[in-house]
């Protein structure tokens, strides 16, 4: 019954058609106010066949309407528009205009071909395009990044004279900018009698986009001297420029322009404002801006998590994870990959699970990004078992993934391990960056390597092409400190092409502490206070090798000299997280809830190691070796690069730390 009246309902709704398009007077007029009304593709097929009966209803005027409707709206059929148009006899410009606006605001992938295909037609049947016709072409080409096409159209442009039109120029000036081509941006701006703000906006990211934000911030000033007034989408293109600057001050003029000329502070300007301030360290302003934004979007949300994540601020990172969720906004990819970096970062390793399981849930492939994330995540928390796991199961794997792994199984002690995952990322023909090398050095130093580390020192830029920075001289240092080869690297450290920084002074001042170099121990710590006279490192490392070599006077005299100086040691951090909480600890910290319980079994921890007095022996790896012992627990510790497994009263390091 009810197909009947769907029937009856089609059959009277075309009838009706029929019978208004047959009116005697006005018809034209009639057909046209039917494609007006018109309301789907059914519709438009029966006026198409009263079209095609009557000669005299075959205008140009009804065709643009007719094509208007099939290729432009929703309801259309982009296919049938351009079947039709083949069929129509010298198209106008407008009805040229109207197929290939359509074909330009496709998301088909044959869409520039098909411009293209209309744009040549149009030319050689003499159809003359005009300054509607000419950017909707090179939109296409802006869109498919066709620069070869674009510079064609140009020429056209050039020639027919439509390029002194400010709208057409603005088009072209886009498709250079997005071609990363800021030379020709620069040359038709200036060229240009005619600007307007889009002008100046293009020329602005055609800077951005080439990273030469002095130069955005430049053209911005300069625009706003000949009394342009900015919108939010200019606004969005030099904060961003701003963020690479790290120019806070700036950021602050800039956000201030914005609200003495009203500019409306959308979910793009605010996400743009919110980042600017946390790439130029105001992590205060911009979690103020955030929480005063009107809207926010996962975008907004993802920038705070990153931009805490990138100021080293985890947990507060972790925190803003949980607001967002509480709040119902769904994460993304990018999200995800935030919260693990932070997880990973903190050693959170219960909430890092859960988001594995949450990408596991939502059937999200753990590739790329994610995949990576996840790997650095399981390594940087202890668990190289679930690293290895991630990346076997990933299906493509690049640099990152095998650096991950890499570096995880350096710092958790698989120096041979992590050589392998080089040989193998070598063979399988993925080229080693930087970062990759900085990963085996730092295995071989770990796991005591020394040749090896050596050789592949050498061949990092014989063989492969990479120019060491100062993290690798730093990591040949250490390794060679940590093997008791002092000498060796004080000689390294003498013919470095490159000033060594504190980071390789403090590394043999290191090595002169673990094998008893007590002279030499001396003179890196004058050159140590030298480079940085206000740090605390390297006094409280020479204290600590005075009183090893019982030179108790001497140790006393550096803590007097620090007093003297207002140099305060920085106090010890340890944390540790349960039940999905992060806990922080400090030295002589006595703020946690349940500070009682926790120094009373340190009292019974301490209490059971009587037998234990010097120093060397109070030391925390010590004591977490007898803990590992006593109390018959696994323990993973990480502390400033590496991780120690503890078990049985052994270390996975062997002493060797």
């Amino acid at each position: 019954m009810r197909e009947r009246e769907k029937i009856r309902s089609s059959c009277s709704s075309n009838s009706m058609i029929m019978q208004k398009l047959y009116t005697p007077p006005q018809q034209l007029s009639s057909v046209l106010r039917s494609l007006e009304s018109c309301k789907s593709m059914e519709d438009l097929k029966q006026i198409h066949s009263i079209v095609l009966k009557t000669k005299h209803f075959q205008t140009h005027l009804v065709w643009t309407k007719f094509i208007s409707f099939c290729a432009l709206s929703p309801l259309g059929n982009l296919h049938y528009a351009a079947l039709v148009f083949d069929k129509v006899d010298n198209p106008s410009v407008n009805l040229y205009n109207v197929i290939i606006r359509a074909f330009a605001s496709s998301k088909e992938k044959t869409s520039l071909e098909n411009i293209l295909y209309f744009y040549c037609e149009m030319l050689e049947s003499g159809v003359i395009p005009d300054n509607f016709t000419i950017p909707f072409v090179l939109k296409a080409c802006t869109k498919e990044k066709a620069l070869r096409e674009g510079e064609i159209v140009h020429c056209y442009a050039v020639k027919t004279g439509i390029l002194s039109d400010v709208y057409v120029k603005n088009t072209l000036m886009r498709l250079y900018a997005v071609c990363g081509l800021y030379h020709a941006v620069k040359k038709l701006f200036t060229g240009s009698a005619q600007r307007d703000l889009v002008s100046w906006t293009t020329l602005i990211q055609a800077y951005a986009n080439t990273d030469l934000p002095e130069e955005a911030v430049r053209a911005f000033l300069e625009m706003v001297e000949t009394e342009f007034r900015a919108d939010g989408k200019t606004m969005v293109i030099v904060l961003s420029a701003c963020s690479k600057l790290k120019d806070l001050n700036l950021g602050r003029k800039l956000h201030r322009y914005m609200s003495d000329n009203k500019v409306n502070l959308d979910v793009f300007v605010g996400n743009a404002l919110v980042d600017m301030y946390l790439k130029c360290g105001d992590v205060d302003f911009a979690c103020k801006v955030f929480k005063e934004m009107p809207i926010k979007n996962v975008v907004s949300w993802n920038s705070l998590i990153a931009g805490l994540t990138h100021q080293g601020k985890f947990k507060e990172a972790l925190n803003v994870f949980r607001r967002m969720q509480s709040e119902g906004v769904k994460p993304d990819n990018v999200t995800l990959v935030g919260v693990l970096n932070s997880c990973a970062n903190l050693g959170a390793l219960e909430l890092g699970e859960w988001v594995h399981s949450y990408i596991g849930g939502n059937r999200i492939k753990p590739d790329g990004f994610i995949g990576n994330a996840l790997v650095d995540m399981y390594a940087k928390c202890g668990r190289i078992d679930q690293a290895s796991e991630v990346f076997k199961n990933m299906k493509r794997r690049d640099v990152f993934s095998y650096t991950s792994m890499i570096v995880g199984l350096a710092m958790n002690g698989q120096g041979e391990k992590a050589l392998e995952f080089f040989s193998e990322m070598c063979v399988v023909g993925i080229k080693p960056n930087g970062v990759t090398f900085i990963g085996v050095l730092s295995a071989c130093s770990h796991a005591g390597l020394v040749q090896e580390g050596k050789q592949l020192f050498k061949e990092m830029s014989s063989l492969y092409k990479i120019e060491p920075q100062m993290e690798h001289y730093g990591c040949l240092v250490d390794l060679l400190g940590r093997a008791g080869l002092i000498a060796e690297a004080i000689e390294f450290v003498r013919t470095m092409p490159i000033e060594p920084d504190t980071f390789i002074w403090g590394s043999l001042l290191g090595s002169c502490k673990t094998h008893g170099e007590l002279e030499l121990a001396e003179t890196i710590m004058k050159k140590l206070v030298e480079i940085e006279p206000d740090k605390d490192g390297a006094y409280v490392v020479m204290s600590n090798i005075y009183s090893s070599a019982n030179r108790q006077k001497d140790a006393i005299e550096i803590r007097k000299t620090m007093k003297e100086r207002k140099i305060k040691k920085i106090p010890g951090c340890s944390v540790i997280e349960l039940d999905g909480i992060v806990h922080e600890f400090r030295k002589g910290d006595k703020s946690h809830l349940r500070t009682k319980e926790i120094y009373s079994m340190l009292d019974e921890v301490m209490n059971g190691r009587n037998a234990i007095k010097n120093r060397k022996e109070s030391s925390c790896h010590c004591v977490t070796k007898f803990i590992s012992r006593v109390y018959e627990r696994e323990i993973i510790v990480r502390d400033r690069n590496r991780f120690h497994h503890f078990k049985g009263g052994s270390c996975s390091c062997n002493d060797f730390w």
